[in-house]
Formats: structure tokens, C-alpha cells, sequence
């Protein structure tokens, strides 16, 4: 054999022992680089005679092309071994679950869902939403709605107060939502039908309740509006609620400083289980408060009672869901526990509305 020939076998050989794109590569700068044995060989053509040069010419340019075909050659068969291996090794099992997008890893606290379900039950009703600031006067928590002075709930014991102000104003954390109603009928004209979702602040602290919590109240205020509306409004939140076709209700004499008369409602219910159960049974179940909006508040409001009236409530957004699905212990609510949120959560995409069903 002659020396190109010797030199092309020893590159092929070298060629089919290359067994990854790395060392495939390493041949081939061996042979055709800068420095490689085919382009040293290409350089001896200028020292030769035209003759020669006419004779090794196309030998060496037949030599360099076939070594380039059969670099090319093996890389694309180390490519489709490489593809194959990988396809091998990263197969996708499709009987298994899709992984969660981000939008489903989420969960929405039961007090965000509950607040949506109960605005979306009484949106229904005709009723708007009206909100008002944590922090409030002494004179819309408590004298404007017919809290008589030296009232329990006026002290320090029952209500986060501020510091006195250089005047002698003491601001206090929000005992109920009820400023809002003040606010609502001192700045628009009735008739008046809104509800009031949102936080409220009393010094009270055990498994049933926290020194911050979750309330909605409601009010309706017209010329023509009695008692009877309360009952109707009330039975047919609570069965839309708990999704039940009916309920029972019991109306108990009570009193608050702002209704009159004032009452507690109890719902009929089924205790014999692990969960109390709504729209069975034959035991009661305290569940809200209510009442005709007492004349004093309407006076104090700029409003005629001869000319208007009203009903109000008010029930804990909190205890609702605790009820409605099965917890037990209301500082849970608080903790920031993923492992609780993950499992009382709601997904995102759960809106509450009445046409699809409000809880999932």
C-alpha cells in the first residue's frame, strides 16, 4: 500500500473506533486541523515539481474528501445513537397524573371562599356590598348605634381603644361591622339594601374565637319593610348556604342596643353525626342575631322612623365555614399551615356562583 493509503486506513480505523461526538471530534482535528496528517500532507505540494504537484494534487484532494465524508458519515451515527440512548433512558409514563400548573397548586382560604359564597348568594337578593375602615370613631361603634354610656362593650376589657387624642377622642379597633350601616344611611338616600363583609376586633381568645375575626352584617331600610322580609331574607340565605331545600328556623326574644325588637335565630339540625348537619334532624343551633333597626339609630342617622324602617343581622364568617365544612378548632384559620390550607383550601378556579353550585 502506499503511504495515502496507509494514512487514510489508520484515520479510518480511527474514525469507526470514535465512539461519541467528543472523541469523534479529536480524529478529526487530528486529520484535517492546522496541524493534522492530511494537512501536512497538503503542504508538501508546494515543494514538489509541477509534475509531481500535477500528480499528487488530486490524490490529496481525494484523500481530504473522503476523510471528511467519513467523519460526517459517523457523526450522524453517533447522533442517532445518542438519541436513541436518551429516548431510552427518559421515557414518559402517560397513565400518570398531569403535574398541577401553578393556577391549581394554589389554595384559597376557606374565609376568602365563604365571604365569596355568601356575596354571591346575596348579590342574588339585590343586595350591594358596602365597606368602611378598621379603625374607627367611639361615635359610630357606639353612640350612634344606641349604646348607652357605660355600656360592658365600652370597655377596655371587651374593645381595643387607642390612646386619647388631644381632644379626648379615643379611636378603637371596629367591634362589628355596624359602622358601616351609620355610614351607609348618613350618606345615601334609602331605600337602602347592603351587606357588610369584613374584619372585626374583640379582646376574647379561645377555640371558638380569635381577638380578630370575620363578620358580615346586613341591612335593608325602606318605607314598607317588616318583619316578615327578615324571616324570608334569612331562609333563603341559609338554604342557599348550606345547599339544603329547606330549613327551620326559630326566632328567640334577645336584645343589642341598636334593634328593637332583637332576636336570635336558631336553625334546626342534626347533631348525631361528626358533623352538625343543616336542614335535619330535631336539635337547634344558634346561627345569627337580628332586628328591626331601633328608631334611635334612624334618628341618629337623619332618618324619620315614622316614615322608615328597617332590618338588620349579623353572623361570624368564620363560624359559617366551620359549620359548612367540618372544622373544629377556629385558630387553625390563623396558623399559615400549608399542610391545613392544602387541605381545607379551595382551587382557584372554584368561583362561588348559584348557577354552578357553590362549593365543590
Amino acid at each position: 500500500m502506499s503511504d495515502l493509503e496507509l494514512l487514510e486506513a489508520e484515520i479510518n480505523t480511527a474514525i469507526a473506533g470514535a465512539d461519541s461526538e467528543t472523541a469523534l471530534e479529536d480524529v478529526r482535528v487530528a486529520a484535517l486541523g492546522k496541524k493534522g496528517s492530511v494537512s501536512e500532507k497538503m503542504k508538501t505540494l508546494g515543494k514538489m515539481t509541477p509534475e509531481e504537484r500535477k500528480e499528487m494534487g488530486p490524490l490529496l484532494n481525494t484523500l481530504k474528501n473522503r476523510v471528511g465524508e467519513a467523519i460526517s458519515a459517523r457523526k450522524d451515527v453517533l447522533k442517532e445513537q445518542a438519541l436513541n440512548a436518551r429516548l431510552a433512558s427518559e421515557t414518559v409514563d402517560v397513565s400518570q397524573p398531569l403535574r398541577a400548573t401553578p393556577a391549581e397548586e394554589g389554595r384559597i382560604h376557606p374565609i376568602s371562599q365563604v365571604t365569596d359564597e355568601l356575596i354571591a348568594i346575596f348579590a342574588d337578593m339585590g343586595f350591594s356590598v358596602a365597606e368602611g375602615p378598621d379603625i374607627e370613631t367611639d361615635e359610630l361603634n357606639f353612640t350612634a348605634l344606641n349604646f348607652p354610656e357605660g355600656h360592658p362593650a365600652r370597655e377596655m376589657h371587651d374593645t381595643f381603644f387607642f390612646n386619647e387624642k388631644e381632644d379626648g377622642e379615643r379611636m378603637l379597633l371596629r367591634t362589628h361591622t355596624s359602622p358601616v350601616q351609620i355610614r351607609t344611611m348618613r350618606n345615601q338616600e334609602p331605600p337602602l339594601r347592603i351587606i357588610i363583609p369584613g374584619r372585626t376586633y374583640r379582646c376574647d381568645s379561645d377555640q371558638t374565637h380569635t381577638p380578630m375575626f370575620h363578620q358580615l352584617e346586613g341591612l335593608v331600610i325602606d318605607k314598607s319593610t317588616h318583619i316578615g322580609h327578615l324571616k324570608g331574607t334569612l331562609e333563603e340565605f341559609l338554604k342557599s348556604f348550606f345547599e339544603v331545600d329547606d330549613v327551620e328556623l326559630r326566632f328567640r326574644p334577645s336584645f343589642f342596643p341598636f334593634t328593637e325588637p332583637s332576636m336570635e335565630v336558631d336553625v334546626k339540625c342534626d347533631r348525631s353525626g361528626a358533623e352538625v348537619k343543616i336542614g335535619t334532624g330535631s336539635d337547634w343551633m344558634e346561627i345569627l342575631g337580628c332586628g328591626m333597626v331601633h328608631p334611635n339609630v334612624l334618628r341618629n342617622c337623619g332618618l324619620d322612623p315614622d316614615v322608615y324602617q328597617g332590618f338588620a343581622w349579623g353572623m361570624g364568617i368564620d363560624r359559617l365555614a366551620m359549620l359548612k365544612y367540618g372544622m373544629n378548632d377556629l385558630r387553625a384559620f390563623f396558623d399559615a399551615d400549608v399542610r391545613w390550607i392544602k387541605h381545607y383550601g379551595f382551587r382557584p378556579l372554584d368561583i362561588p356562583a348559584l348557577a354552578s353550585g357553590l362549593s365543590k
